[in-house]
Order: C-alpha cells, then sequence, then structure tokens
C-alpha cells in the first residue's frame, strides 16, 4: 500500500479522509463538519477525486510530530509532504522508495532541491488558495480602516450622524459639492503609505504583491533577514521589529504561533508605533500580548485595528476588547481563509501531485 507522511498541520488533517481509508470515524466526521456550511457533500467530493487518481487510494497516510519523527516514519514511504520541517540529504537518504517531496506551499527554502535532483524525487509546490485568501482578507482589513468603513457602515441619517458627534452641514450645490457632508476625519489613502509586515513567509509576500499593486513602501520583519534578490523581487525593505513599528502606517502580524512568536507585539513593540498607525493581525492572537493591545487602544495611539482571529474562539461576552467596536476597530470571526473551495483547491492540488509522482514514474522528477 502507498505509504504518505505528512507534517503534522491543521489543514493536512484532510488528507487521510480523502486517501486513507483506515482513518477513524470521529476523524472523518470532523471533517465533513468542517466542510458542511459550503460543501455539504465532502465525501462524495472524495470519491469524485479518488476516481480521478487511479493507484493513490487507498494509502496509509501518517502524521509527523516533529523533525526527528519525520526521519523515523520516512523509511518506507513514497510520498512526504512538509511545510516547515527540513528536507535534506541525510534524510532522503533513508528513504529508498520516496518519489516525492512535497511543499506545502511555495517557498522551498526548507528543500534540498539539489539532493532531491539527484536521486530522481520530485519536489512539487503549491501556491494554497487559502494564503491567497487570507492576503485578500488583510488587504480588505486594511482598506477598511484607512476609510473607516466598520465605524460608518449604516450611519447615514443625520440622527445617527450627530449621535456619533458629528456635525451636518448644509447644502450648497451653487458653491460646493457636498461629499462627506458630516465632516468624518481620519480617512485615509493608502497610496504612498508604509506596509510593515511582520512574517514574511507565504502570505506576507501574498500581502507584499498586493501592497505594491496600490504604490505602497512594503518593510518587512522577520528573524532571518531575505537575500537581497527576493527583497528586490518582492519590492520589499528589511527594518528591525521596532524600527518597522515606528515607521510603518499599516502593520500585519503574520506569524507562525510558537515559543519565540507568542507576545512578540507586546508593550515595547507597541510602544514604538508612530500615532495614528493601524494594526491587523490575521494570523494568531496571542502574537499581540493583550494585555498590552487593551492599553495602547485605551490611549487612542491606535488608528484602528482588526484581528480575523480573536483571543477565545467564539468570544467571552466580557472581553474589554469588545468595548472597542464603536471606535475603528473590525473584529471579524475567523473568516479569512473564505468559502472551504480554496481548501478543496489546495487538497486536489496537493493529490494530484502525489498521483502524478508515485502512480506515473515516467513523468519528469519535478512537478512544480
Amino acid at each position: 500500500m502507498t505509504r504518505i507522511v505528512i507534517e503534522e498541520d491543521h489543514f493536512l488533517k484532510i488528507v487521510p479522509v480523502v486517501l486513507d481509508p483506515a482513518t477513524p470515524d470521529a476523524h472523518r466526521q470532523a471533517v465533513v463538519d468542517f466542510f458542511a456550511h459550503d460543501e455539504p457533500d465532502f465525501l462524495g467530493w472524495c470519491d469524485r477525486l479518488r476516481q480521478r487518481l487511479p493507484g493513490l487510494y487507498p494509502a496509509e497516510v501518517v502524521f509527523a510530530a516533529d523533525e526527528t519523527d519525520l526521519a523515523a516514519r520516512i523509511t518506507d514511504a513514497d510520498g512526504v509532504v512538509v511545510e516547515s520541517f527540513r528536507i535534506g540529504d541525510d534524510v532522503l537518504s533513508g528513504a529508498p522508495r520516496l518519489a516525492i517531496v512535497h511543499k506545502f506551499g511555495t517557498i522551498t527554502a526548507n528543500i534540498d532541491v539539489a539532493a532531491c535532483a539527484r536521486r530522481g524525487v520530485a519536489v512539487a509546490t503549491l501556491r494554497r488558495m487559502v494564503n491567497v485568501a487570507v492576503a485578500e482578507q488583510a488587504c480588505a482589513l486594511m482598506l477598511a480602516l484607512a476609510k473607516r468603513i466598520g465605524e460608518f457602515n449604516g450611519v447615514v441619517e443625520e440622527a445617527a450622524l450627530r449621535d456619533a458627534g458629528l456635525k451636518v452641514r448644509l447644502r450648497q450645490s451653487r458653491y460646493i459639492g457636498y461629499s462627506n457632508f458630516a465632516g468624518i476625519t481620519g480617512l485615509k489613502t493608502v497610496l504612498g503609505a508604509t506596509l510593515g509586515i511582520v512574517g514574511f513567509g507565504e502570505i506576507g509576500r501574498e500581502v507584499a504583491r498586493r501592497a505594491r499593486a496600490f504604490e505602497m513602501e512594503v518593510v518587512y520583519f522577520q528573524r532571518t533577514r531575505l537575500a537581497t534578490s527576493v527583497e528586490q523581487e518582492l519590492g520589499a525593505r528589511y527594518l528591525p521589529l521596532n524600527d518597522l513599528m515606528a515607521q510603518a502606517d499599516y502593520i500585519l502580524v503574520q506569524l507562525p504561533s510558537n515559543d519565540s512568536t507568542r507576545s512578540l507585539i507586546g508593550r515595547d513593540a507597541l510602544g514604538c508605533i508612530k500615532p495614528g498607525a493601524v494594526l491587523i493581525d490575521v494570523a494568531r492572537p496571542e502574537l499581540i500580548d493583550h494585555d498590552a493591545l487593551a492599553e495602547v487602544l485605551e490611549s487612542g495611539r491606535l488608528g484602528g485595528l482588526a484581528l480575523d482571529v480573536f483571543y477565545s474562539e467564539p468570544a467571552d461576552p466580557s472581553e474589554p476588547l469588545l468595548r472597542y467596536r464603536d471606535r475603528n476597530v473590525i473584529l471579524m470571526p475567523h473568516t479569512a481563509i473564505g468559502a472551504r473551495a480554496n481548501a478543496l483547491h489546495d487538497v486536489e492540488t496537493l493529490c494530484v501531485n502525489l498521483w502524478r509522482a508515485i502512480t506515473l514514474p515516467t513523468d519528469p522528477p519535478h512537478v512544480r
């Protein structure tokens, strides 16, 4: 039976439901429920996909918790799927059956592509639609906060405008137009503004490409600076974290959540933030220290805040951050990944690439 080893990831937990008939019923039902609102016939979708990939199903799908676990499990694997785990010649030497290393993304810095080529192991990548959807959400939130759309959505009657502390001016069409007749202040244009991206991985780079279309200046921070050629390709400039916080008009936090990143955006970083800057997090809320965030909101230093994922889901009604919803603050119920069609696309492409490399050995060794 085909054996596929996968780096532990919540989205990749979908794969065994598609390929491994031994997947426990509880696991299968949880994935069915995950898709139910957009794809009510997920199991039928799985059946249709299997029919297109003869020879791949049934497969044994196992997950690796870390790189040591991966090296132990890969010895008799036909395919391996990784996001951050490193695949080098030492790992490949212990996997004589391996036909494909599949990156769950596009950045192959953790894979020794040359070593794979020498051994005839295919390397596949995937531009994930889920990542594209999250990048689009980040841009949508940025624009909504720049234009104060969430704050003033539906505030159109004179009474509502006056309740918001605004004064409606008289219409004098003979002399002047009537745009922004309530005199709403703080409206911004993103052209020429600086976008600071904290974490320049798959999603950060998708956002940077879109920011260039808005003619923004892009700066970034992460632990390891990128090569100059990559910075030039993406039109981005590196800055230390506190410098980024001080210079950026819009700040996007886009990091994985781990021991080194939790509360990275704390009092020190938030204390450096440019007054009036907008802060957006479409990754994980714990990247931003909760109490420090509440303090900077209360101080009025932020020009806007957007969180796609909240500190508890659903939010606790007593959560202090909820008090700021009447300001330029957008709190979303974890919707950035968009419709489930995005996840279906990613899983389908992944399975097709595995099938080509494992069952069609005459295909070229690299199927990017």
